[in-house]
């Protein structure tokens, strides 16, 4: 099979486990985010200033590829995913209908890159695994700084949602 012909079920399988997930672009998160990550705020050192990134980048990289990894992930629950999606707990009903989709319980995500654009936002390069196999190489999405947390974003999952063949969804 060649790769052009996984890239709509690679994306229309992560869309499903983020199905609807557009919406939450006019909603609010009231629940609290989870994980430790560095406050967007603090103050680089005098000698390095870095207006486009956290105050350590270093461990914001982790926590954005941990979260973007537990969001992806099949076996993760349903809790997991909301506390790692931008306004997720408005979410979490739409999350749990698609949890048990087929397509999605195949479908990973491997992150190969992120780049800050902001001390509450960053680029991410990430592969869309299918059965552990890359259908969509180098896909990009982005990551925000939401309840203390990094998240994935909703914008990443509008992205995927019209890549799916599903532009009228909801909040895209």
């Amino acid at each position: 099979m060649s790769p052009g012909t996984r890239v709509r079920p690679a994306a229309w399988a992560a869309a499903a486990v983020l199905v609807l997930c557009p919406a939450a672009a006019a909603c609010s998160d009231s629940g609290g985010g989870a994980g430790k990550s560095p406050s967007p705020t603090a103050t680089a050192p005098a000698n390095s200033p870095a207006p486009d990134r956290p105050a350590d980048p270093v461990a914001a990289k982790a926590l954005i590829t941990k979260n973007w990894t537990t969001f992806f992930d099949p076996r993760a629950s349903t809790d997991a995913k909301v506390k790692v999606l931008e306004n997720g707990e408005a979410l979490r009903p739409l999350l749990t209908a698609f949890g048990d989709d087929k397509n999605a319980a195949q479908s990973s995500a491997q992150v190969t890159a992120v780049d800050f654009t902001s001390p509450t936002e960053a680029a991410v390069t990430y592969d869309l695994l299918v059965g552990g196999s890359p259908a969509l190489p180098g896909a990009k999405g982005t990551a925000v700084y939401q309840d203390q947390t990094w998240k994935v974003s909703v914008r990443t999952l509008c992205a995927l949602v019209r890549l799916s063949g599903n532009a009228a969804a909801p909040g895209c």
